[in-house]
């Protein structure tokens, strides 16, 4: 399987996917090609909310574009908040506050890879990253909150969309940037996160800091010329320099390796070292709140294909959760004896995707496998917050936004997400017992057990 470069296809997405796919493509995602997998006579069944009908093949989507422009519709999307009117200056976009007990510190952080070179670029470059450290803060007090996505990458990142700055403010996170680590609380376990293809470590942000608000130190990774834009210190702007026709499972190798470095680095923070390439200032307690004992790991679409690799190439990553990612490459035709959970969007299971059901019988250990109904394929990034918000700006209907990111009320998407991925990271890191997991649940009717 290759993966498509983000450029404009309209032929073959309407072929492939019709109005609601190409509507994707101004909306935030581009399309893949479909991947050869076919329907099963050993169909599985979901227990809890109603099981989608759709057994036709399934295929990801893109989920960072380039610009593509909007034929705005008679009827627009608006919302209470974002209801646009003349001379009102730009839309302020806003993030779901996180739900734990605490407050959220954050720290953005520079890693140099010396053992290997970047493949991506040509000459010996060394492979660099961007991270950004959430945890449970000790207490906020003079410490502004982190912007959402830094400003060179942030105006990049809108002008993709056919936006800009004059017409939308992207959010402000509640990470507050170097605040103390709440080190009451001990060791806290480790969750790394990794994105969608060509999309930016900021699309996991409303997970990852609800997760550091419930005790979680959530490292959330941009995978550097695989993301659209990675912003480094000095204003050094890095883009997507993937080639033409690279192979999603030689991608999903290049993320695992980035992965296991990132260990090793958040390994070297844990004994009072410090990583970064600039010697950045590290939050006050940090080295103390790194248990190495405690891994797991989360993603989402392509980033949810990359739990499966890393945690085959890395025996510390000890659970993982693939937030609607298809898989590629020989991974899943390995056994793995550590806890995994499938997390799916309504039109998705292992009905219609051949490298779920590959998986399935060679998960050896814990294994779970849910479906939200009324989400879309990218209701699993920011964007499900997000776009509804800026929605009215392009002259998109609700409709045509609902076409791609699902009926589900946005906020209840990401609520339900947030409780499912904690529920299975206490389950595993904490070793708590998670009611929530035995089976459905009348409080979250939008989810079903896929058997």
């Amino acid at each position: 399987m290759r993966h498509a470069r983000p450029r404009p296809r309209r032929n073959l997405i309407a072929k492939a996917v019709g109005t609601a796919g190409a509507l994707a493509v101004v909306l935030g995602a581009g399309i893949t090609p479909a991947s050869a997998v076919g329907k099963t006579s050993g169909k599985p069944t979901a227990t809890g909310a109603k099981e989608s009908p759709d057994d036709t093949p399934w295929a990801p989507e893109n989920d960072e574009p380039q610009q593509q422009h909007v034929v705005s519709p008679a009827t627009t999307f608006s919302s209470p908040t974002t209801k646009l009117r003349a001379n009102m200056g730009p839309v302020q976009l806003s993030l779901p506050d996180p739900t734990g007990p605490y407050k959220v510190g954050m720290v953005g952080l520079h890693l140099s890879d010396k053992s290997r070179t970047d493949p991506y670029v040509s000459g010996n470059q060394r492979r660099e990253l961007m991270v950004t450290l959430w945890y449970p803060a000790s207490s906020t007090s003079g410490h502004y909150q982190a912007p959402w996505m830094s400003s060179i990458a942030g105006a990049r990142f809108l002008a993709t969309r056919g936006l800009s700055t004059q017409q939308v403010t992207l959010p402000k996170t509640a990470g507050h940037v170097l605040a103390p680590v709440a080190t009451k609380l001990g060791k806290l376990p480790v969750l790394l996160y990794s994105t969608g293809l060509h999309s930016d470590r900021a699309m996991g942000t409303g997970l990852a800091e609800d997760l550091a608000s419930r005790g979680y130190l959530v490292v959330t990774v941009d995978h550097t010329h695989d993301a659209n834009e990675v912003q480094f210190p000095g204003g050094r702007l890095e883009v997507n320099s993937m080639p033409s026709g690279a192979h999603s499972s030689d991608t999903l190798k290049v993320r695992a390796a980035d992965i296991r470095f990132v260990i090793n680095q958040l390994g070297t923070i844990s004994t009072g070292g410090n990583p970064d390439v600039g010697k950045a200032t590290l939050p006050t307690g940090l080295s103390k709140a790194v248990d190495m004992s405690r891994i797991g790991m989360f993603g989402w679409s392509l980033g949810g294909a990359a739990v499966d690799t890393a945690m085959q190439l890395d025996s510390r990553i000890a659970a993982g959760a693939n937030l609607d990612g298809q898989f590629f490459g020989t991974a899943p035709t390995k056994d793995l004896n550590r806890p995994f959970m499938l997390f799916s969007s309504g039109g998705h299971n292992r009905n219609n995707d051949s490298s779920w059901r590959t998986l399935w019988p060679h998960l050896k250990g814990y294994r779970v496998d849910v479906q939200l109904h009324g989400a879309a394929h990218l209701s699993f990034s920011d964007n499900e917050a997000l776009v509804p918000q800026w929605a009215g700006v392009l002259g998109l209907s609700r409709a045509q936004v609902q076409q791609s990111y699902g009926t589900i009320d946005p906020n209840r998407a990401i609520e339900v997400q947030r409780v499912y991925l904690a529920a299975f990271f206490d389950k595993e890191l904490r070793k708590q017992h998670v009611t929530l997991l035995d089976g459905p649940s009348t409080k979250y009717p939008e989810i079903s057990f896929v058997k």
